[in-house]
């Protein structure tokens, strides 16, 4: 994620359900807990966390057990006084009590709510960034930082562009939903060069030690709600001079760790990278926009995206009123046009009969008349009058020029051209007249992507003769 491109659009859970599923996450479950435990005798060290002396009531009042109890408790208490959940009340004394925000868990809307929770997160993903201090204490009880090879910039960076890569991944249309995906795939993703063939041994060891720290990351992070992760099976890092403990597959390449955002972790994601000055929109961003706005903004969207988006548009509006604005909305001769006609007429496929009259309407507009007279006789419509030639051909160019600009030089725009020359007889020799500001760019794009060379040769002539008339 390098550059500052729109990221796809995804689909977010409603607000309310991700409200519920934060406050249901363990970590703020349990920062909430200890917020509400804290009273008048709790004390708290210089740095805001549980002297060493209270932790022990701290693990009970949570009612956990085992050997990360302790440090489970201290996290949830860093997390409470991070998301203002608990607020320290005099320093020097070390006193405590219930921050403000501790109120809106069970009081607040559900932004409020997710606000919280996203302060938390990013408390957590500040200690993900942080190595492993154990076996670097001295022998005073110091940590020995001149032994730590770790640079704080560099170690976020890498993990907020995996994150990034991760986010990509999900909202990806060819992605299943909640698919999660396989730890080695991603940790290449930031590591091997986008150009490099074969991974150097040295790329692959690289990859290798970002697996483990990511296999640390990720088991920190699903605590809070943010992934759904399965750990790098134990028995690949026992070592080499060890019998296992039962046989293992090689080939099952979920032993090496397997991620996924979780809804929660998606909308988190979001959140942080518009933070950052990405454009990364959600599907249901334009339902309260005008219909200029919606196509527009939907021109780059994938299909599925494209349709979800436009639907949530239509149930906002009376269906006649909407294809009255579609219709506005898709008139232009500047480059975007045909494209925004092709989402329009892909909106309009999506509303019912009683948009007739406006389809109607446009029948004689220049612009509009061809998609007009393709909507009525798709719905069954009676006396639709036929197209001139002239409307005919003007349509052909629109529609290849909006492909062009959707799909680029695809196979199903290749299909569509081979299919124009092959049933229109004379074809090239008419439609370079066509006054459409892309037909120039459209027949040369038929030379490019026609098999034929014949075919080709008569394509890019027509586009000689078409940017001679447009006066290029």
């Amino acid at each position: 994620m390098s550059d500052r491109s729109p990221l796809p659009p995804v689909r977010l859970h409603p607000e309310a359900e991700l409200a519920r599923d934060a406050l249901s996450t363990p970590l703020l479950s349990r920062a909430a807990r200890l917020a509400r435990w804290a009273g008048p005798d709790t004390r708290v060290d210089a740095g805001g966390g549980l002297v060493d002396e209270q932790l022990p009531a701290a693990v009970e009042a949570l009612g956990l057990s085992g050997d990360d109890a302790a440090a489970d408790a201290s996290e949830a208490w860093r997390v409470a006084v991070d998301a203002g959940l608990v607020e320290v009340v005099d320093e020097e004394e070390g006193t405590v009590r219930a921050g403000e925000d501790l109120a809106l868990l069970t009081g607040g809307s559900p932004q409020e709510v997710l606000a919280v929770w996203l302060t938390a997160l990013e408390t957590v993903l500040a200690d993900a960034s942080v190595p492993d201090l154990d076996g670097l204490v001295d022998e005073e009880g110091e940590v020995d930082l001149s032994a730590l090879d770790w640079d704080p910039e560099g170690e976020a960076a890498f993990l907020d562009g995996v994150l990034g890569n991760l986010y990509l991944l999900t909202a990806g249309e060819d992605t299943p939903g909640g698919a999660p995906v396989p730890l080695p795939a991603l940790a290449a993703s930031v590591i091997v060069p986008s150009d490099m063939g074969e991974p150097t041994n040295d790329v692959l060891e690289q990859v290798s030690d970002a697996m483990m720290r990511l296999d640390d990351q990720f088991r920190m992070l699903e605590p809070v709600g943010f992934v759904a992760y399965q750990p790098v099976d134990e028995a690949l890092m026992a070592d080499a001079d060890e019998e296992p403990a039962a046989p293992v597959d090689d080939t099952d390449v979920s032993r090496y760790g397997m991620v996924r955002l979780t809804p929660l972790g998606l909308y988190g994601m979001r959140a942080r990278l518009r933070e950052a000055g990405y454009e990364a929109p959600a599907v249901g961003d334009l339902a309260d926009k005008g219909a200029d706005v919606l196509l527009d903004g939907t021109a780059d969207f994938p299909p599925g995206a494209a349709q979800a988006e436009t639907e949530q548009w239509l149930q906002r509006r009376e269906a006649l009123a909407a294809a009255r604005e579609l219709l506005a909305a898709a008139r232009g001769a500047d480059a975007g046009a045909p494209l925004r006609r092709l989402r329009c007429q892909q909106a309009l496929s999506l509303v019912g009969a009683s948009a007739e009259p406006a389809l109607r309407e446009v029948l004689d507009d220049a612009e509009l008349g061809g998609l007009a007279r393709v909507w009525l006789t798709e719905h069954g419509a009676v006396d639709v009058p036929a197209p001139s030639e002239e409307m005919v051909y003007w349509l052909t160019i629109d529609t290849v020029a909006a492909q062009l600009a959707a799909e680029g030089n695809s196979e199903e725009l290749r299909a569509l051209v081979e299919g124009l020359a092959q049933q229109h007889g004379g074809f090239f020799a008419a439609v370079w007249r066509v006054d459409h500001p892309a037909t120039a760019d459209v027949l040369e794009a038929m030379g490019r992507l026609h098999p034929d060379k014949k075919v080709a040769k008569e394509a890019r002539k027509a586009a000689f003769k078409a940017r001679s008339q447009q006066g290029g």
